[in-house]
């Protein structure tokens, strides 16, 4: 049984919010680096120095609320060490076409023989999404100069309680890159009702946006 301090703590934990926000990479040549992660239209938000040789460098995804650091002295891992790093894509096989467009070797797109989530490295893999499409899981892999894993994972549909309305942007730009894309469906919702208009179009948007970010399909 718990005692009445340990329950104190477990409802301030439960209180507060823990955003992952930050994931530190291990790399061999932050120069290197910096151009590759650049290359994928990643958008820098910072590179700092001090005298003594010590490097912090930030750059985030587009429409991630997560980003990535390396440097020097930042991390002690080995190079390449960071295998796993998952990127939420809503179609697998446009973002494999994206990244190899940058010149990103990127795996042709597979699925699990188990169908609950991708085994280490190429055990159970099977070639071609997930023959039902279903969300979660049809995946696809590259790696950053060091070797350093990310994949693609497809999701189309949250698990229930997944997302909680927690609709977050980066920047003011993609902000308003989701306002436009939300303008330019609404405006397509319009013609479909006869071109009348939506004194409700706030609620469209904000429906729009809420439900693109969630991966899910989007108002009509």
């Amino acid at each position: 049984m718990a005692t009445p301090q340990l329950r104190s703590d477990a409802a301030v934990a439960q209180a507060i919010d823990t955003k992952l926000e930050v994931i530190v990479i291990p790399v061999s040549d932050v120069e290197r680096a910096k151009r590759f992660y650049a290359g994928l239209g990643w958008r820098l938000d910072g590179d700092f120095t001090t005298g003594d040789g010590f490097r912090v460098m930030q750059f985030t995804p587009p429409g991630s609320p997560c980003s990535i650091i390396f440097g020097t002295g930042v991390t002690s891992a080995t190079p390449g060490s960071a295998q796993g790093l998952h990127l939420i894509v809503p179609d697998v096989e446009a973002a494999r076409v994206a990244f190899a467009s940058r010149g990103v070797a990127v795996s042709e797109v597979f699925h699990d023989a188990g169908g609950i989530f991708h085994h280490a490295d190429q055990e159970g893999r099977v070639a071609g999404p997930d023959p039902q499409r279903r969300s979660y899981a049809s995946f696809a892999s590259f790696s950053d100069p060091d070797g350093n894993g990310w994949v693609f994972q497809e999701v189309t549909a949250r698990l229930p309680g997944r997302v909680d309305g927690d609709t977050t942007f980066t920047s003011q730009a993609d902000l308003a890159a989701a306002l436009r894309r939300a303008a330019a469906a609404h405006g397509e919702h319009e013609k479909r009702n006869g071109g009348v208009h939506d004194v409700n179009w706030p609620d469209w948007y904000a429906d729009y946006i809420v439900r693109e970010q969630a991966g899910q399909v989007p108002p009509t």
